[in-house]
């Protein structure tokens, strides 16, 4: 069987649940050409599982929602959005927009478009791609017809996006199509059409309308693409990164001096990018890649012995860190800190796994990352991006030697929420002394002996070794 007919064997096994007779019999009843649009149909095509419906009606959506909802029971409800003439009801597990049929043209400065009503073709011109312009009809008269007025089907069965209007046209009107269009390339693995992907780098001015949580919205969904790397090179290439993230676009480029050069920090950077993706779907652990060598450029420095290093871009890109997740609105409490500390310890792993590794040394490493130190490994096995095979497991061996470490000293004295067995309240009593410097002093020196190994993270041998501290500062226990 070939593309066509396996599609449309699925399509039609799907568009036999009763959800879609339901509508299809209150279109025949309101006297309402209805069909399913866009997304829902290209994914029926490419035999995807769905469960966002999007139904366009010759008429008012929001009333055959409606209609629709009192034939499913009592018990659903709809969620108008009567500035957007739209209508939502989730069945099951299903979540089915409603929407009249409706043209649109934009203003230079907006991407807000102005809306009439229109014919079904009017609703699929103003779509972004060839792809998500495909509709089925559920009339009567031709139900589980596809309508394709762009060669959508052939696109699919190319692998191809393709705006179905004119590209400078589609992208102007509403800039946010262009990330949409990478986000789809990257997700589907599609190649871009010439003149599409040419278009994007000729409409960049066109992004400053829109707003950083639309395209961070765009971005995060190409991070989470199976290969992030497909999407971010193309933002990079057609110029879209340096419009919204510049210090990402500066990491691109190698610079050599007296025969000796620097790996593109950028390359690298996707490379890891696409290593992480395939271990975790934790969005802030894959920004956690992205940003981890965000400093490069900044710290860039010759040595004329040992060529380019960049000492300290670990510290320097965690400080870096909150002023870009202001600028691209993205949450500055919680998950920005979780951000900056792996961006700040990625390198501590490495350490290790080129040394033989002390126990005082790994201690130290489970204090300072706690819950997150299984992450931070996920972030350091994926820094590595050597072409050479036995380099490449040479430092995943040194690092499952890290792990059973950890894992050691994490059983033996139980590190990763380190609380101090001694409080400073224990120190004032014992001593019978006011609150002051020395109480830290005391606590600093109790910690330091537990990572150095000197003492067990136990509260008998830490009060014992606070006596003997005591007594060194010329501290009396109170009788």
């Amino acid at each position: 069987m070939n593309f066509n007919e396996l599609s449309y064997i699925y399509m039609k096994k799907c568009l036999n649940d009763p959800i879609f007779n339901i509508i299809s019999q209150v279109g025949i009843t309101e006297n309402t050409p209805i069909y399913v649009i866009g997304g829902y149909v290209r994914d029926l095509l490419l035999k995807r599982p769905s469960k966002d419906i999007d139904i366009v009606a010759l008429g008012s959506g929001i009333e055959i929602a409606e209609k629709v909802a009192r034939k499913l029971g009592p018990k659903v409800n709809v969620s108008v959005f009567k500035n957007f003439g739209t209508a939502m009801i989730k069945h099951g597990n299903y979540e089915i927009e409603f929407v009249g049929a409706r043209k649109e043209s934009y203003r230079q400065d907006s991407r807000k478009p102005i809306v009439e009503n229109g014919s079904l073709k009017d609703d699929q011109n103003r779509r972004d791609f060839t792809i998500n312009v495909l509709a089925i009809s559920l009339n009567k008269e031709d139900y589980g017809q596809l309508i394709d007025p762009f060669d959508g089907e052939k696109d699919l069965k190319n692998k191809v996006i393709r705006t179905p209007l004119d590209p400078n046209k589609t992208f102007s009107d509403d800039p946010l199509r262009m990330f949409r269009a990478i986000r789809f390339s990257s997700q589907l693995n599609f190649s871009i059409e010439e003149n599409t992907y040419k278009s994007i780098g000729e409409n960049i001015e066109r992004v400053k309308i829109l707003s950083k949580e639309r395209i961070i919205d765009e971005l995060n969904k190409i991070l989470l693409s199976p290969k992030p790397s497909l999407g971010l090179k193309a933002l990079e290439n057609t110029g879209l990164l340096g419009s919204f993230f510049p210090e990402l676009q500066n990491l691109k480029g190698v610079e050599k001096k007296d025969g000796k050069k620097h790996k593109d920090n950028f390359y690298h950077t996707v490379e890891v990018i696409d290593n992480i993706r395939n271990k975790t779907e934790n969005i802030w652990l894959i920004w956690a890649a992205l940003l981890h060598d965000i400093a490069k450029p900044k710290t860039k420095n010759f040595n004329k012995d040992v060529g380019w290093t960049f000492h300290g871009h670990e510290h320097l890109g965690a400080k870096m860190i909150p002023a870009i997740f202001k600028r691209l609105n993205l949450p500055l409490h919680e998950k920005m800190k979780y951000v900056q500390k792996l961006v700040h310890l990625h390198l501590r792993p490495i350490v290790l796994s080129q040394n033989i590794v002390t126990d005082s040394a790994v201690r130290r490493l489970l204090f300072d990352a706690g819950n997150e130190i299984d992450d931070l490994m996920q972030l350091c096995e994926a820094d590595i991006t050597s072409k050479n095979e036995n380099t490449v497991q040479k430092h995943l061996n040194n690092f499952k030697i890290v792990r059973e470490k950890l894992l050691e000293i994490e059983e033996k004295d139980a590190l990763r929420n380190f609380q101090p067995p001694i409080s400073g309240e224990l120190i004032i009593e014992t001593f019978n002394i006011s609150p002051s410097k020395v109480i830290g002093v005391i606590k600093n020196a109790i910690k330091e002996a537990i990572l150095d190994g000197e003492i067990h993270n136990d509260y008998k041998e830490a009060f014992n070794f606070m006596l003997k501290i005591g007594n060194d500062l010329g501290l009396t226990q109170k009788k």
